[in-house]
């Protein structure tokens, strides 16, 4: 029809309309981290890596397309603050996913082994979401995932130190953080991932005799991958959960569902 733009052409031009969006991503070479990067990039955002691992950071900035790298260290106020005016943007949107485990009974664990994972985790968690937080009331508008576990989102694991308490920190925190921040137009939610394989993780399943231990106890009868999360923290910072506020989602497979399964009814 005449006067009709090509359907390419209509959607080239909504491309340029559409306003890019700006990501935050702590934690960013992890493989949770950089996998969420990587997702969020193709859905047009542009992104900041934040990490600790120059050499890690600037190696994936080459490989995500309108990235930044931003090395800075979470548990430093300043250096998030610095990472922030490199990036020289407001952010719409965070995901927290900086985090550090410290192997080994409680009675196994110094307090600097305790005081280090609990500042990575749970006050590098605080620090980074206040920072943006302060950018984003400009607007009126922001999103915020802080990635727990089910280490601490829901059950505790044995030998992991301070892991699980700062986990269950993240938890509430978020929670917190959805009630003061939402009447300024910020929505908070957590994530719990389960049995993933990549990252911290990722050693326990180079045991084969591990792994299907681990696969033969999640209902849907494998492994999570670090696209499992992904997808679900892009569908968190999406508009499709803009009536999701203050939860804690469990990606698990269902195997947190399973302690009743292991009692007979005989």
């Amino acid at each position: 029809m005449a006067g009709e733009f090509p359907l390419i052409q209509k959607e080239s031009i909504r491309k340029k309309l559409t306003k890019v969006k700006k990501l935050i991503v702590t934690g960013a070479t992890g493989g949770i981290g950089s996998e969420i990067a990587r997702l969020a990039s193709a859905n047009d955002y542009k992104v900041g890596l934040i990490d600790t691992d120059e050499e890690k950071l600037t190696s994936l900035s080459k490989q995500i397309n309108n990235s930044v790298p931003l090395l800075a260290d979470v548990t430093s106020e300043e250096s998030i603050k610095t990472a922030l005016n490199n990036f020289s943007e407001i952010p719409d949107a965070l995901v927290n996913c900086a985090g550090i485990v410290r192997y080994g009974s409680l009675l196994e664990q110094n307090p600097e082994d305790f005081t280090k994972v609990f500042e990575v985790n749970l006050l590098g968690c605080f620090i980074v979401s206040c920072a943006v937080v302060k950018l984003m009331v400009k607007n009126n508008s922001g999103t915020i995932v802080n990635v727990s576990s089910i280490s601490g989102g829901k059950h505790p694991a044995i030998g992991t130190g301070a892991y699980a308490a700062t986990k269950a920190g993240i938890v509430m925190l978020s929670e917190q953080m959805s009630l003061e921040w939402g009447k300024d137009g910020i929505r908070v939610n957590a994530i719990s991932p389960g049995f993933i394989n990549t990252g911290m993780s990722a050693p326990h399943y180079k045991d084969n005799q591990e792994r299907k231990k681990r696969e033969s106890m999640v209902p849907i009868g494998r492994l999570g991958k670090a696209e499992d999360i992904a997808k679900v923290a892009l569908f968190l910072l999406s508009e499709d959960s803009s009536y999701i506020h203050g939860e804690n989602i469990l990606v698990d497979g269902g195997v947190m569902n399973t302690v009743l399964s292991n009692i007979s009814r005989n």
